[in-house]
């Protein structure tokens, strides 16, 4: 089953970067986020290319000046966050999204109090040509949350994003994070291998999509981002088993994380193996990167609490799956995780696994 699309978007957004005005297409991944934490601490610390004010309070607790003999003050430097340890950590994310975020950050306790553990990965929507609002970045980030991103070109085709007359756009999103310097996941047109978003294959091909994804990393890189994780979210194969999707796939050099999207409906696939097994398999023919189901749900049914039982098991055990997002709003149908007393009861002893207590403070 496939849902109903979304409208819109909200602010949010980032990562890997590359020296300012210095070519970053045909790198290695290496090479790209080594130039990028180069070239982001140089702006960081003072020292961009375009004279650009040192940032204070960011994301690694940078240090103001500091006073030294002869009365005078140094800088010191403040370093790009360092992303490597939330690529694949020991412990699991544990994510949802909800109405209302990142505007208000309320329903992230209500739900934690409801499911017995707050979430760590948060997800929220920006519209292409939205501004990212740093503010919301920042507060996500701070109550405990790695922010995620879908980021949706509803507003420009991936032809045109590809072709370069979006970079304005892409630029000042680039800045703003560069500047915010917290961890955030970002996902362009998820789910690129349906029909139902505009970004889709109704509208748009792979090359497109292909060189689109390329040109808003390298943009990014050029800019001196080093602080995204890049998820490349495809929707399970069920609905459209004739779309390859290793055509749609940027290359391990733009991607950190396969976000894979796929609910449970009262007909069609009925258990994890199921549900998710295809796409993991067909993806696991050309990349080898971490997992994340970057939107999950399940409708209500008597099989719904065991369903949420399995997918919180299957994710605390499956080593290359590094989390999850439930989809806790009531849309097209109640896929929230207390539509009833028995899934509600499911869901908060899934959650209580020890697989879940991934500490963010401990991976800074």
């Amino acid at each position: 089953m496939t849902r109903t699309p979304r409208t819109g978007g909200q602010a949010g957004t980032p990562r890997t970067g590359g020296q300012a005005g210095m070519p970053s297409t045909g790198l290695p991944a290496a090479a790209r986020l080594l130039l990028a934490v180069v070239a982001a601490a140089l702006f960081l610390s003072g020292c961009a290319a375009d004279g650009s004010a040192p940032i204070g309070g960011g994301g690694n607790g940078a240090q103001p000046a500091q006073t030294v003999a002869g009365g005078g003050s140094t800088v010191v430097p403040v370093q790009p966050y360092d992303i490597r340890p939330l690529l694949n950590p020991a412990k699991k994310f544990f994510g949802a999204t909800f109405d209302g975020v990142p505007q208000n950050l309320s329903p992230v306790q209500q739900y934690a109090t409801k499911v017995g553990r707050t979430p760590t990965l948060l997800e929220y929507y920006l519209g292409w040509g939205d501004a990212l609002q740093a503010d919301q970045t920042r507060a996500v980030w701070r109550d405990g949350q790695l922010p995620y991103i879908a980021w949706e070109p509803y507003k420009a085709t991936m032809a045109q994003i590809a072709g370069g007359s979006q970079d304005a756009y892409i630029v000042s999103t680039a800045k703003t994070l560069r500047a915010i310097n917290v961890p955030v996941a970002i996902s362009l047109g998820h789910e690129m291998n349906g029909n139902w978003y505009p970004w889709g294959t109704k509208q748009s091909n792979a090359a497109d999509f292909v060189k689109a994804w390329q040109h808003v990393h390298d943009v990014f890189q050029d800019q001196g981002v080093s602080t995204v994780i890049w998820v490349w979210s495809p929707n399970i194969v069920n609905p459209a088993p004739n779309v390859a999707l290793k055509p749609y796939y940027p290359g391990d050099g733009y991607v950190d994380w396969v976000g894979v999207v796929g609910y449970y409906a009262l007909t069609g696939a009925q258990n994890f193996s199921q549900l998710f097994g295809p796409t993991f398999s067909q993806i696991r023919t050309f990349t080898q990167r971490p997992f994340l189901l970057a939107e999950t749900g399940s409708q209500p049914s008597p099989r719904k609490p065991g369903q949420i039982t399995e997918l919180l098991k299957t994710v605390a055990d499956q080593p290359d799956v590094v989390g999850f997002i439930w989809f806790d709003l009531n849309k097209e149908t109640d896929w929230r995780v207390d539509s009833s007393p028995d899934t509600l009861a499911a869901f908060r002893a899934g959650a209580a696994n020890p697989a879940y207590d991934i500490n963010l403070t401990g991976l800074k």
